[in-house]
C-alpha cells in the first residue's frame, strides 16, 4: 500500500510450476514462519495453482504443522493463484485464508514498476544487456539447470 516499498527479493518469491518440489515449497513457507521473519519481509508462492495434487498436500501439511508451532504472529506469506484455476487443491485448501486485495489501475503498476526496476547510472554490464528504452534491468530467466550459472 506504499509507493516506497521495495519488491520482494530473490529469497522471498517462488514461481510454481508442475515440477516445483515439495521441498522448494517447505523451505519457503519455513522462512515465512520462522523466527527471522520479523524483518519485514513477504514471502510470496506465484502460481500456486500449477503445483501437482502431491506438493499441495504437502505445502498444507507444511503450513498447518508451522503455524500451530510458529512464535511469529504475525507472519506475512502471500499465495497467488489464478482464480479461474477451479481444480487446485492450494485454492480449496487455503480457501479460509482467502483475502481481497485492493484493485489498482494498469497506470498505477505500471509507474510502480517504473519507479524501482530502473537501472541505476553505472550499471554493471550484465544489468547493461537487458537494458531497454524506460531501462527496466528485470527480466525472467528460466533454465533447465537452475543454480548451474545459466
Amino acid at each position: 500500500h506504499t509507493k516506497i516499498a521495495p519488491l520482494p527479493t530473490y529469497d522471498e518469491v517462488l514461481v510454481c510450476t508442475p515440477d516445483t518440489e515439495e521441498e522448494e515449497v517447505e523451505l519457503l513457507v519455513r522462512r515465512a514462519l520462522s523466527s527471522d521473519s520479523q524483518n519485514q519481509k513477504i514471502y510470496c508462492l506465484l502460481g500456486a495453482e500449477k503445483l501437482v495434487y502431491k506438493v499441495s498436500k504437502q505445502l498444507e501439511s507444511h503450513f498447518l504443522r508451522l503455524v500451530q508451532s510458529s512464535t511469529v504472529p504475525d507472519y506475512r506469506f502471500i499465495i497467488f493463484c489464478n482464480a479461474k484455476a477451479h481444480n487446485s487443491y492450494v485454492i480449496t485448501a487455503f480457501d479460509a485464508y482467502k483475502v481481497t486485495f485492493p484493485c489498482y489501475s494498469k497506470t498505477e503498476i505500471q509507474t510502480y514498476l517504473k519507479m524501482h526496476l530502473k537501472a541505476p547510472s553505472g550499471t554493471a554490464p550484465v544489468a547493461q544487456a537487458f537494458e531497454e528504452p524506460y531501462q527496466q534491468n528485470m527480466k525472467f530467466i528460466f533454465s533447465n539447470r537452475a543454480g548451474m550459472g545459466r
